[in-house]
């Protein structure tokens, strides 16, 4: 492979717009899009001056494409990136991975059957501030993980929902704030505890009676080791929002990030607010840290956009696994734990008992 990665996008929407930047910014080279609209694909691709396609294999065959970064809506995901590994690329899927973790094996399974990389955006293990609490857990500082959590409160209103479609319905969305809001999060306390091993959970509608779906989420969770863990996740908590996850180890130190502050983001409409910082720390020799971690933080944040840059330090790590034939950082199997938390919380809602979550 020489010279700069080509790549194509799958899906022209919001978030899109935010990965043109991102894409150029990590050195690699977008030369087509396509999607289910063929006009607005067409749109999509005058703007950025870029070709506009029917399909992966087409893609493939007339612009010499070698990956391609899905965007479309989540039910989506899986059999766009079926094609694009059918169509010999590598791909790299926006979150979560899929809705269902059969799905996940199956886009697994055609990547490995293609010889091809397979990648899930989850641009917030880039965060100085989330790569501290790993590398607090990878040093021993904390123990072993014995106990995580995660909080996220925000808002959406109905304009939200009304934006698109496709929102706020099972069948457009499929799901609510577990689906869209939280995936990060999920990823996150997945990455930190380990896979999940057993949830109990409830989901609710709380005060969004113009969408089918959740608005909120809680569950407890027991991970590898007997680690014990819990969520509670929610767009009908206002104003702005508030996202935090924390590992407490098994020496009774603490490690913990807020991921989110300020407002909630809406790709195309608004900023990232705030920076994602380190709120909580009780590493034996580290206590006094906090302010000055802080401190680094906001002052690299006024450096960049934060809407994108995350985005093209995933992108740039990805185009490299590509390079040289290694596994990304966030490949299938990574992507593929946050949706059987997902998977496991909707399924234990529903029946009303513990679960435990597919293999």
């Amino acid at each position: 492979m020489n010279g700069k990665l080509r790549f194509g996008l799958y899906g022209y929407g919001k978030v899109a717009e935010l990965h043109v930047k991102a894409l150029a910014a990590a050195g690699v080279s977008l030369v087509s899009v396509c999607g289910r609209d063929p006009a607005k694909a067409a749109a999509f691709a005058t703007r950025h001056g870029i070709k506009a396609r029917t399909s992966a294999a087409e893609m493939a065959d007339k612009d010499k494409v070698e990956a391609v970064l899905i965007t479309t809506p989540h039910p989506f995901h899986a059999r766009h990136a079926i094609e694009c590994s059918q169509a010999g690329l590598h791909v790299l899927v926006e979150k979560p991975m899929a809705l269902k973790v059969a799905d996940c094996d199956a886009m697994i399974a055609a990547a490995a059957a293609a010889g091809k990389q397979l990648g899930v955006i989850s641009q917030r293990r880039w965060y100085p501030a989330v790569r501290r609490v790993r590398e607090a857990i990878d040093s021993g500082a904390i123990g072993s993980p014995a106990l995580g959590n995660v909080v996220m409160l925000g808002w959406r209103d109905e304009a939200y929902y009304t934006s698109d479609p496709w929102r706020g319905s099972w069948a457009g969305e499929g799901g609510g704030v577990l689906v869209n809001q939280a995936p990060h999060q999920l990823d996150l306390i997945s990455w930190f505890m380990g896979p999940v091993v057993e949830v109990s959970a409830y989901w609710a509608n709380l005060n969004h009676p113009y969408i089918e779906v959740e608005d909120t989420a809680v569950a407890v969770l027991r991970f590898p080791g007997n680690a014990l863990g819990s969520i509670m996740v929610s767009n009908s908590q206002k104003p702005g929002i508030y996202a935090k996850v924390h590992v407490h180890g098994s020496n009774g130190s603490s490690a913990g990030v807020q991921t989110d502050g300020g407002a909630m983001f809406i790709a195309g409409r608004s900023g990232v607010l705030e920076p994602p910082v380190n709120d909580l720390w009780t590493v034996p020799g580290q206590e006094t840290k906090l302010s000055e971690w802080k401190a680094e933080d906001e002052a690299f944040f006024k450096t960049i956009d934060a809407t994108w840059y995350f985005f093209s330090l995933q992108i740039a790590e990805f185009a490299e696994s590509a390079r040289v034939g290694r596994a990304p950082i966030v490949d299938g199997h990574q992507g593929r734990q946050a949706v059987r938390l997902m998977e496991g919380i909707y399924a234990s809602g529903r029946l009303g008992v513990p679960v435990r979550p597919a293999p």
